[in-house]
Protein backbone atom coordinates (compact mmCIF):
# COMPACT_ATOMS: atom_id res chain seq x y z
CA UNK A 1 0.00 0.00 0.00
CA UNK A 2 2.73 2.12 0.75
CA UNK A 3 4.36 1.73 -2.52
CA UNK A 4 1.12 2.73 -4.54
CA UNK A 5 0.63 5.49 -2.47
CA UNK A 6 4.04 6.61 -3.64
CA UNK A 7 3.50 5.97 -6.74
CA UNK A 8 0.34 7.48 -7.39
CA UNK A 9 1.63 10.87 -5.31
CA UNK A 10 5.03 10.73 -7.35
CA UNK A 11 2.71 10.14 -10.78
CA UNK A 12 0.62 13.44 -9.90
CA UNK A 13 3.32 15.46 -9.03
CA UNK A 14 5.16 14.35 -12.72
CA UNK A 15 1.74 15.19 -14.22
CA UNK A 16 1.95 18.43 -12.88
CA UNK A 17 4.69 19.25 -14.17
CA UNK A 18 3.95 18.09 -17.76
CA UNK A 19 0.89 20.33 -17.27
CA UNK A 20 2.37 23.17 -16.63
CA UNK A 21 5.08 22.99 -19.79
CA UNK A 22 2.51 22.49 -22.46
CA UNK A 23 5.17 23.22 -25.61
CA UNK A 24 8.31 21.89 -23.91
CA UNK A 25 6.10 18.42 -23.12
CA UNK A 26 4.84 18.38 -26.92
CA UNK A 27 8.37 18.94 -28.30
CA UNK A 28 10.32 16.51 -26.32
CA UNK A 29 7.79 13.53 -26.79
CA UNK A 30 8.17 14.49 -31.13
CA UNK A 31 10.59 12.31 -31.20
CA UNK A 32 9.69 9.31 -29.44
CA UNK A 33 6.41 9.66 -31.36
CA UNK A 34 8.12 9.31 -34.52
CA UNK A 35 10.03 6.77 -33.57
CA UNK A 36 7.34 4.61 -32.38
CA UNK A 37 5.34 5.38 -35.29
CA UNK A 38 8.04 4.34 -37.83
CA UNK A 39 9.32 1.08 -35.59
CA UNK A 40 5.52 -0.42 -35.17
CA UNK A 41 4.49 1.15 -38.64
CA UNK A 42 6.91 -1.13 -40.51
CA UNK A 43 6.12 -4.62 -38.45
CA UNK A 44 2.42 -3.62 -39.03
CA UNK A 45 3.64 -3.62 -42.30
CA UNK A 46 5.55 -6.86 -42.75
CA UNK A 47 3.15 -8.94 -40.26
CA UNK A 48 0.66 -7.57 -43.10
CA UNK A 49 2.56 -8.69 -46.29
CA UNK A 50 3.23 -11.97 -44.11
CA UNK A 51 -0.07 -12.82 -43.63
CA UNK A 52 -1.24 -12.23 -47.21
CA UNK A 53 1.48 -14.01 -48.53
CA UNK A 54 1.13 -17.15 -46.47
CA UNK A 55 -2.76 -16.74 -47.04
CA UNK A 56 -2.07 -16.81 -50.80
CA UNK A 57 0.38 -19.80 -50.73
CA UNK A 58 -2.05 -21.48 -48.32
CA UNK A 59 -4.17 -21.80 -51.53
CA UNK A 60 -1.87 -23.53 -53.33
CA UNK A 61 -2.59 -26.29 -50.86
CA UNK A 62 -0.32 -27.28 -47.91
CA UNK A 63 1.80 -30.35 -48.37
CA UNK A 64 2.21 -29.80 -51.83
CA UNK A 65 5.09 -30.49 -54.38
CA UNK A 66 4.82 -29.05 -57.69
CA UNK A 67 6.94 -31.00 -60.62
CA UNK A 68 7.88 -28.90 -63.46
CA UNK A 69 10.42 -27.55 -65.94
CA UNK A 70 11.40 -24.69 -64.22
CA UNK A 71 11.99 -23.72 -60.56
CA UNK A 72 10.24 -20.94 -58.86
CA UNK A 73 13.38 -19.37 -57.94
CA UNK A 74 16.88 -18.92 -59.77
CA UNK A 75 19.30 -19.66 -56.82
CA UNK A 76 21.93 -18.25 -59.78
CA UNK A 77 23.82 -21.08 -59.70
CA UNK A 78 22.19 -22.62 -63.26
CA UNK A 79 22.40 -20.41 -66.30
CA UNK A 80 18.73 -20.04 -67.51
CA UNK A 81 19.28 -22.21 -70.34
CA UNK A 82 19.94 -24.96 -68.82
CA UNK A 83 16.04 -25.23 -67.37
CA UNK A 84 15.04 -23.78 -70.93
CA UNK A 85 16.33 -27.26 -72.27
CA UNK A 86 15.31 -29.55 -69.68
CA UNK A 87 11.91 -31.88 -71.02
CA UNK A 88 8.08 -30.88 -70.29
CA UNK A 89 6.25 -32.71 -67.80
CA UNK A 90 4.01 -34.63 -69.70
CA UNK A 91 1.08 -37.71 -69.13
CA UNK A 92 3.08 -40.17 -68.88
CA UNK A 93 5.01 -39.15 -66.28
CA UNK A 94 1.84 -38.35 -64.84
CA UNK A 95 0.22 -41.62 -64.68
CA UNK A 96 3.57 -43.27 -63.83
CA UNK A 97 3.17 -40.97 -60.36
CA UNK A 98 -0.17 -42.13 -59.58
CA UNK A 99 0.15 -45.73 -60.14
CA UNK A 100 3.88 -45.70 -57.92
CA UNK A 101 3.71 -42.86 -55.53
CA UNK A 102 3.23 -44.38 -51.98
CA UNK A 103 2.78 -40.94 -50.34
CA UNK A 104 0.60 -38.93 -52.35
CA UNK A 105 -3.23 -38.42 -51.33
CA UNK A 106 -3.60 -37.01 -54.66
CA UNK A 107 -1.76 -36.35 -58.11
CA UNK A 108 -2.97 -33.78 -60.43
CA UNK A 109 -1.93 -32.53 -64.13
CA UNK A 110 -3.08 -29.15 -64.90
CA UNK A 111 -2.30 -26.35 -66.97
CA UNK A 112 -3.04 -22.81 -68.30
CA UNK A 113 -5.11 -22.87 -71.73
CA UNK A 114 -5.70 -19.24 -72.57
CA UNK A 115 -6.39 -15.78 -71.12
CA UNK A 116 -9.98 -15.10 -73.08
CA UNK A 117 -12.53 -12.67 -73.45
CA UNK A 118 -15.88 -15.14 -72.50
CA UNK A 119 -19.60 -13.82 -73.05
CA UNK A 120 -23.27 -14.71 -72.60
CA UNK A 121 -25.60 -12.69 -74.31
CA UNK A 122 -24.77 -8.83 -74.08
CA UNK A 123 -22.51 -9.55 -70.98
CA UNK A 124 -19.16 -10.27 -71.07
CA UNK A 125 -15.85 -10.86 -68.87
CA UNK A 126 -12.33 -9.76 -70.29
CA UNK A 127 -8.81 -12.03 -69.55
CA UNK A 128 -10.56 -15.10 -67.93
CA UNK A 129 -7.89 -17.56 -67.05
CA UNK A 130 -9.02 -20.63 -68.58
CA UNK A 131 -7.46 -23.64 -67.22
CA UNK A 132 -7.90 -27.70 -67.25
CA UNK A 133 -6.79 -30.24 -64.59
CA UNK A 134 -7.49 -33.60 -64.22
CA UNK A 135 -9.58 -35.20 -61.25
CA UNK A 136 -7.53 -35.06 -58.26
CA UNK A 137 -7.26 -31.20 -58.42
CA UNK A 138 -9.77 -30.53 -55.86
CA UNK A 139 -7.29 -32.30 -53.04
CA UNK A 140 -4.00 -30.62 -54.45
CA UNK A 141 -5.78 -27.26 -54.58
CA UNK A 142 -7.21 -25.32 -51.27
CA UNK A 143 -10.65 -23.50 -52.52
CA UNK A 144 -14.18 -23.72 -52.12
CA UNK A 145 -17.04 -23.64 -54.31
CA UNK A 146 -20.13 -21.03 -53.76
CA UNK A 147 -22.69 -22.97 -56.17
CA UNK A 148 -22.90 -26.34 -58.00
CA UNK A 149 -20.28 -29.19 -57.10
CA UNK A 150 -17.00 -30.14 -58.89
CA UNK A 151 -16.54 -32.58 -61.62
CA UNK A 152 -17.57 -36.33 -61.00
CA UNK A 153 -14.86 -39.05 -61.68
CA UNK A 154 -17.36 -39.84 -64.78
CA UNK A 155 -17.37 -36.51 -66.17
CA UNK A 156 -13.50 -35.70 -65.98
CA UNK A 157 -12.57 -39.30 -67.07
CA UNK A 158 -15.11 -39.18 -70.33
CA UNK A 159 -13.90 -35.64 -70.78
CA UNK A 160 -17.64 -33.78 -70.10
CA UNK A 161 -18.41 -30.77 -72.02
CA UNK A 162 -18.65 -29.26 -67.78
CA UNK A 163 -16.68 -25.98 -66.65
CA UNK A 164 -16.46 -24.51 -63.13
CA UNK A 165 -16.20 -20.61 -63.38
CA UNK A 166 -14.37 -17.94 -60.72
CA UNK A 167 -17.23 -15.61 -58.91
CA UNK A 168 -15.78 -12.67 -60.62
CA UNK A 169 -17.29 -14.35 -64.03
CA UNK A 170 -20.09 -15.18 -62.29
CA UNK A 171 -20.61 -11.62 -61.42
CA UNK A 172 -20.24 -10.59 -64.84
CA UNK A 173 -21.88 -12.49 -66.76
CA UNK A 174 -24.76 -13.58 -64.73
CA UNK A 175 -25.58 -10.49 -62.72
CA UNK A 176 -29.46 -11.88 -62.50
CA UNK A 177 -29.20 -15.40 -63.67
CA UNK A 178 -28.31 -18.60 -61.91
CA UNK A 179 -25.37 -19.76 -63.50
CA UNK A 180 -25.29 -23.21 -62.77
CA UNK A 181 -26.73 -24.92 -65.96
CA UNK A 182 -26.28 -22.23 -68.44
CA UNK A 183 -24.34 -23.24 -71.28
CA UNK A 184 -21.26 -20.56 -72.47
CA UNK A 185 -18.72 -20.45 -75.29
CA UNK A 186 -14.91 -21.12 -74.53
CA UNK A 187 -12.27 -21.37 -77.06
CA UNK A 188 -15.01 -22.15 -79.89
CA UNK A 189 -17.05 -24.76 -78.05
CA UNK A 190 -19.97 -24.67 -75.73
CA UNK A 191 -19.76 -26.20 -72.43
CA UNK A 192 -22.01 -26.09 -69.25
CA UNK A 193 -21.65 -24.59 -65.98
CA UNK A 194 -21.74 -27.10 -63.32
CA UNK A 195 -19.79 -24.73 -60.49
CA UNK A 196 -19.12 -21.77 -59.14
CA UNK A 197 -15.51 -20.76 -56.97
CA UNK A 198 -16.25 -18.81 -53.61
CA UNK A 199 -14.84 -15.53 -54.17
CA UNK A 200 -11.48 -15.13 -52.98
CA UNK A 201 -10.23 -11.78 -53.92
CA UNK A 202 -6.99 -10.54 -54.47
CA UNK A 203 -3.84 -11.24 -53.06
CA UNK A 204 0.20 -10.96 -53.61
CA UNK A 205 0.71 -13.75 -55.54
CA UNK A 206 -2.18 -13.11 -57.75
CA UNK A 207 -3.47 -17.05 -56.84
CA UNK A 208 -6.72 -16.36 -57.35
CA UNK A 209 -10.16 -18.63 -58.87
CA UNK A 210 -12.73 -15.38 -59.37
CA UNK A 211 -11.35 -14.95 -62.79
CA UNK A 212 -10.92 -18.34 -63.82
CA UNK A 213 -12.92 -21.21 -65.83
CA UNK A 214 -11.59 -24.93 -65.19
CA UNK A 215 -12.55 -27.82 -67.06
CA UNK A 216 -11.68 -31.16 -67.49
CA UNK A 217 -8.03 -32.21 -68.40
CA UNK A 218 -9.68 -34.76 -71.22
CA UNK A 219 -11.83 -32.26 -72.35
CA UNK A 220 -9.23 -29.60 -72.69
CA UNK A 221 -7.41 -32.78 -74.92
CA UNK A 222 -9.90 -32.30 -77.59
CA UNK A 223 -9.02 -28.34 -78.01
CA UNK A 224 -5.10 -28.31 -77.79
CA UNK A 225 -1.80 -30.11 -77.21
CA UNK A 226 -2.35 -30.68 -73.28
CA UNK A 227 1.72 -31.62 -73.24
CA UNK A 228 2.78 -28.77 -74.91
CA UNK A 229 5.59 -26.59 -72.89
CA UNK A 230 3.63 -23.05 -74.18
CA UNK A 231 0.53 -24.32 -71.84
CA UNK A 232 3.16 -24.70 -68.77
CA UNK A 233 1.71 -28.35 -67.88
CA UNK A 234 2.83 -28.94 -64.20
CA UNK A 235 2.28 -32.32 -61.90
CA UNK A 236 1.03 -31.56 -58.58
CA UNK A 237 1.45 -33.86 -55.63
CA UNK A 238 -0.04 -33.67 -52.08
CA UNK A 239 1.04 -35.81 -49.61
CA UNK A 240 -1.00 -38.10 -47.59
CA UNK A 241 -1.69 -36.71 -43.79
CA UNK A 242 1.06 -37.30 -41.55
CA UNK A 243 3.74 -37.93 -44.12
CA UNK A 244 6.15 -34.87 -44.42
CA UNK A 245 6.71 -32.76 -46.94
CA UNK A 246 10.53 -33.67 -47.10
CA UNK A 247 9.34 -37.66 -47.34
CA UNK A 248 6.93 -36.71 -50.19
CA UNK A 249 9.77 -34.64 -52.30
CA UNK A 250 12.33 -37.07 -51.55
CA UNK A 251 10.28 -40.24 -52.86
CA UNK A 252 8.94 -38.00 -55.97
CA UNK A 253 12.81 -37.36 -56.67
CA UNK A 254 13.57 -40.52 -56.87
CA UNK A 255 10.19 -41.85 -59.07
CA UNK A 256 11.25 -39.14 -61.56
CA UNK A 257 14.52 -39.96 -61.85
CA UNK A 258 13.68 -43.19 -62.43
CA UNK A 259 10.83 -42.50 -65.08
CA UNK A 260 13.37 -40.24 -66.97
CA UNK A 261 15.91 -43.07 -66.80
CA UNK A 262 18.28 -40.77 -65.18
CA UNK A 263 21.98 -42.42 -64.31
CA UNK A 264 23.58 -41.83 -60.94
CA UNK A 265 26.44 -39.22 -61.83
CA UNK A 266 23.19 -36.95 -63.90
CA UNK A 267 21.54 -34.05 -62.48
CA UNK A 268 18.00 -33.46 -62.20
CA UNK A 269 16.45 -32.24 -65.61
CA UNK A 270 13.20 -31.20 -63.51
CA UNK A 271 12.33 -29.17 -60.94
CA UNK A 272 10.71 -29.83 -57.58
CA UNK A 273 9.18 -26.48 -56.64
CA UNK A 274 7.04 -26.41 -52.86
CA UNK A 275 5.17 -23.43 -51.21
CA UNK A 276 8.40 -23.39 -48.62
CA UNK A 277 11.19 -22.17 -51.37
CA UNK A 278 8.42 -18.68 -51.32
CA UNK A 279 8.26 -18.36 -47.63
CA UNK A 280 11.87 -18.70 -46.93
CA UNK A 281 13.09 -16.17 -49.54
CA UNK A 282 10.24 -14.04 -48.38
CA UNK A 283 11.21 -14.16 -44.57
CA UNK A 284 15.21 -12.99 -45.79
CA UNK A 285 13.25 -10.15 -46.91
CA UNK A 286 10.78 -9.23 -44.13
CA UNK A 287 13.78 -9.70 -41.75
CA UNK A 288 16.02 -6.74 -43.65
CA UNK A 289 12.95 -4.94 -43.57
CA UNK A 290 12.47 -5.32 -40.17
CA UNK A 291 16.20 -4.30 -39.29
CA UNK A 292 15.34 -1.04 -41.48
CA UNK A 293 12.69 -0.27 -39.47
CA UNK A 294 14.45 -0.58 -35.87
CA UNK A 295 17.31 1.60 -37.41
CA UNK A 296 15.17 4.41 -38.95
CA UNK A 297 13.18 4.30 -35.20
CA UNK A 298 15.86 3.73 -33.24
CA UNK A 299 17.88 6.80 -34.44
CA UNK A 300 14.29 8.98 -33.65
CA UNK A 301 13.64 7.40 -30.59
CA UNK A 302 17.45 8.03 -29.86
CA UNK A 303 17.04 11.76 -30.85
CA UNK A 304 13.56 12.26 -28.84
CA UNK A 305 15.96 10.18 -25.54
CA UNK A 306 18.57 12.95 -25.75
CA UNK A 307 15.97 16.00 -26.01
CA UNK A 308 13.79 13.85 -23.29
CA UNK A 309 16.85 13.93 -21.26
CA UNK A 310 17.99 17.34 -21.34
CA UNK A 311 14.18 18.86 -20.75
CA UNK A 312 14.61 16.39 -17.34
CA UNK A 313 17.65 18.18 -16.37
CA UNK A 314 15.90 21.88 -17.27
CA UNK A 315 13.07 20.67 -14.38
CA UNK A 316 15.56 19.13 -12.22
CA UNK A 317 17.19 22.97 -12.05
CA UNK A 318 13.90 24.81 -12.39
CA UNK A 319 12.39 22.87 -9.15
CA UNK A 320 15.86 22.63 -7.44
CA UNK A 321 13.90 24.74 -4.23
CA UNK A 322 10.91 22.28 -4.60
CA UNK A 323 12.83 19.49 -4.11
CA UNK A 324 14.81 21.30 -0.98
CA UNK A 325 11.57 22.03 0.53
CA UNK A 326 10.12 18.45 -0.11
CA UNK A 327 13.81 17.04 1.51
CA UNK A 328 13.25 19.26 4.08
CA UNK A 329 9.68 17.88 4.85
CA UNK A 330 10.75 14.50 5.57
CA UNK A 331 10.56 13.29 1.71
CA UNK A 332 13.24 10.32 0.80
CA UNK A 333 15.43 10.17 -1.87
CA UNK A 334 13.53 7.56 -3.59
CA UNK A 335 10.42 9.54 -3.58
CA UNK A 336 12.27 12.39 -5.49
CA UNK A 337 13.87 9.71 -7.64
CA UNK A 338 10.91 8.18 -8.59
CA UNK A 339 9.17 11.88 -9.18
CA UNK A 340 11.52 12.62 -11.63
CA UNK A 341 11.78 9.11 -13.37
CA UNK A 342 7.97 8.99 -13.45
CA UNK A 343 7.90 12.52 -15.50
CA UNK A 344 10.39 10.75 -18.06
CA UNK A 345 8.63 7.59 -18.45
CA UNK A 346 5.15 9.60 -18.92
CA UNK A 347 6.74 11.79 -21.35
CA UNK A 348 7.66 8.72 -23.31
CA UNK A 349 4.50 6.58 -22.64
CA UNK A 350 2.39 9.57 -24.51
CA UNK A 351 5.00 9.97 -27.10
CA UNK A 352 4.62 6.12 -27.70
CA UNK A 353 0.85 6.04 -27.50
CA UNK A 354 0.29 8.94 -30.05
CA UNK A 355 2.64 7.07 -32.30
CA UNK A 356 -0.11 3.99 -31.95
CA UNK A 357 -2.61 6.29 -32.45
CA UNK A 358 -1.21 7.19 -35.40
CA UNK A 359 -0.49 3.60 -36.58
CA UNK A 360 -3.97 2.74 -35.94
CA UNK A 361 -5.55 5.85 -37.89
CA UNK A 362 -3.32 4.51 -40.50
CA UNK A 363 -4.88 1.06 -40.74
CA UNK A 364 -8.05 2.29 -40.81
CA UNK A 365 -7.14 4.47 -43.51
CA UNK A 366 -5.74 1.45 -45.70
CA UNK A 367 -8.40 -0.55 -44.36
CA UNK A 368 -11.03 1.66 -45.99
CA UNK A 369 -9.42 2.82 -49.69
CA UNK A 370 -8.37 -1.02 -50.03
CA UNK A 371 -9.02 -4.42 -49.66
CA UNK A 372 -5.97 -5.23 -47.85
CA UNK A 373 -6.49 -6.72 -44.11
CA UNK A 374 -4.24 -4.64 -42.09
CA UNK A 375 -2.40 -6.88 -38.89
CA UNK A 376 -1.96 -4.34 -35.76
CA UNK A 377 -1.75 -7.00 -33.20
CA UNK A 378 -1.54 -6.95 -29.27
CA UNK A 379 2.34 -7.72 -29.50
CA UNK A 380 3.61 -4.90 -31.80
CA UNK A 381 1.09 -2.38 -29.80
CA UNK A 382 2.80 -3.93 -26.52
CA UNK A 383 6.40 -3.69 -27.94
CA UNK A 384 5.54 -0.04 -28.82
CA UNK A 385 4.75 0.72 -24.72
CA UNK A 386 7.64 -1.23 -23.57
CA UNK A 387 10.22 0.48 -25.74
CA UNK A 388 8.26 3.78 -25.14
CA UNK A 389 8.77 2.76 -20.98
CA UNK A 390 12.52 1.87 -21.55
CA UNK A 391 13.29 4.77 -23.24
CA UNK A 392 11.93 7.16 -20.55
CA UNK A 393 14.05 4.88 -17.78
CA UNK A 394 17.06 5.32 -19.45
CA UNK A 395 16.64 9.35 -20.28
CA UNK A 396 15.19 9.72 -17.17
CA UNK A 397 17.78 7.99 -14.67
CA UNK A 398 20.25 10.43 -14.74
CA UNK A 399 18.92 13.41 -13.94
CA UNK A 400 16.29 11.77 -11.55
CA UNK A 401 19.77 10.40 -9.84
CA UNK A 402 21.41 14.05 -9.26
CA UNK A 403 17.94 15.28 -8.23
CA UNK A 404 17.64 12.71 -5.41
CA UNK A 405 21.21 13.36 -4.39
CA UNK A 406 20.48 16.78 -3.81
CA UNK A 407 21.62 18.48 -0.60
CA UNK A 408 18.69 19.93 0.84
CA UNK A 409 19.98 22.96 2.32
CA UNK A 410 21.89 23.93 -0.73
CA UNK A 411 18.80 22.95 -2.86
CA UNK A 412 16.62 25.65 -0.68
CA UNK A 413 19.16 28.37 -1.21
CA UNK A 414 19.63 28.13 -4.74
CA UNK A 415 18.06 30.71 -7.36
Amino acid sequence: MIFFKLFRESFLFAYDALRQNKLRTTLSLLGVTIGIFTIIAVFSAVDTLHNNLQSSIDKLGDNSVYVSKMPWIMDGNSPWWKFIQRPTTNLREFEKLKQRSQTAAGVTYQLGLANRTVKFQSNFVENVDISAASADYHITRNFDIQDGRYFTDGESRTGAPVVLIGASVSEGLFPHLQPIGQRIKVMGRYVTIIGVFAKEGENMMGITSDEMILMPLNYARNLVDVQSDRYGPEITVKGKAGISLIEVSSELRGLMRSIRRLGPAQEDNFALNESTILTQGFDQLFGIVNIAGWIIGGFSILVGGFGIANIMFVSVKERTNIIGIQKSLGAKNYFILLQFLLEAVALCLLGGLIGLGLVYLGTIGVKAGTDIEIVLDLTNMMRGITISVVIGIISGIVPAWSASRMDPVEAIRTN
